[in-house]
């Protein structure tokens, strides 16, 4: 599937009047707005523009927001959340999750939607169900999330090819997010309305929590005098996160997988007396090495890497407060 041709409803075919003629050359091609030009809204809509889709309106407030829609979206006008509505064949919503509700429902309360025209949002925790108010009013509601993280740069449409994204619709509609997904270089695959949360949930505990772990460490060797801390790391890591998504648990390789409880105290030790340039200690780095030590001792208990009594020495390695702090 190359194109949304014949799937989507477009000038003359229950599109909005308002995008009619928006795309006069490749066929199938439509009108769309973004709302807004954050780093993911921007990013899209630029992967839209490369496949020749018109993007006739973006909404950007802030200063961050304009420069990226300038960067990324040149040419197009920046418009208010209204005008955009009326211009465009399809609106994707690319805002917070805590602001799509009200911003879907405030359009319906104004009688923005149109009729036959594709709404579809980038959220990771919701999904078609929020568009229920833009549904009643005749719009078709999808929902698309890639499992990527955005920096807000050019380069990130490239990592959209071959990149997985979730959809959820309507199943009568399900083809239309599907296609779009093919459209911005992805791939597709269905996920139910109440898997959503769960799904999200993962997402961010792996990628987002990953971030934390990886910045803590390299604030620890920082402290401990690497100069490099980001280059030290960079092949321990890339190493490990290539095992975790091909072995799994089996991969997991340290003191707490050894059972080497001597080991880990004399990392909560050496954790808990380092100080960082500013002098301020590590106190967020402890807490975060004693819950996943935790965590990851439970994990070699239940899978049969670590005896009870291997697993018991750990707990109570890590329950142990140092006196002096």
């Amino acid at each position: 599937m190359s194109d949304i041709e014949g799937t989507v409803p477009g000038p003359g075919n229950g599109g909005p009047a308002g995008a009619a003629g928006a795309a006069a050359g490749r066929p199938g091609r439509l009108g769309v707005g973004i709302i807004s030009a954050g780093r993911v809204g921007a990013v899209l809509g630029c992967a839209l523009r490369a496949v020749e889709h018109q993007v006739v309106g973006v909404h950007a407030v802030s200063e961050d927001s304009r420069e990226r829609a300038e960067m990324l979206l040149p040419g197009v006008p920046v418009l208010e959340v209204e005008e955009i509505v009326e211009r465009a064949e399809l609106l994707l919503l690319a805002v917070p999750d805590d602001a799509l509700g009200p911003l879907v429902q405030g359009l319906a309360d104004l009688g923005r939607w149109q009729p036959g025209q594709l709404v579809a949002h980038t959220s990771g925790r919701y999904g078609a169900a929020v568009l229920a108010p833009a549904q009643r009013c005749g719009a078709i509601p999808l929902a698309i999330h890639p499992a990527m993280t955005f920096s807000g740069f050019s380069t990130d449409v490239a990592r959209l090819v071959g990149c997985p994204m979730a959809v959820t619709a309507p199943a009568a509609v399900l083809p239309i997010a599907q296609a779009l997904v093919v459209e911005l270089g992805g791939e597709p695959f269905v996920l139910e309305e109440s898997a959503r949360p769960a799904y999200h949930a993962a997402l961010a505990h792996g990628a987002n929590h990953l971030l934390t772990v990886v910045t803590q460490a390299v604030r620890v060797l920082g402290a401990a005098g690497v100069e490099d801390g980001a280059a030290t790391l960079g092949p321990l890591l890339a190493a490990a996160l290539d095992r975790a998504l091909h072995e799994g648990e089996a991969g997991l390789t340290g003191p707490v997988s050894r059972g080497d409880a001597g080991t880990v105290a004399a990392h909560l030790e050496a954790l808990g007396s380092l100080r960082d340039g500013e002098g301020q200690g590590l106190d967020d780095v402890v807490a975060s090495y004693r819950q996943l030590a935790r965590a990851t001792t439970e994990r070699c208990e239940a899978t049969g890497r670590l005896t009870a009594e291997q697993a018991q020495r750990l707990r109570e390695t890590l329950a142990h407060e140092r006196r002096d702090q």
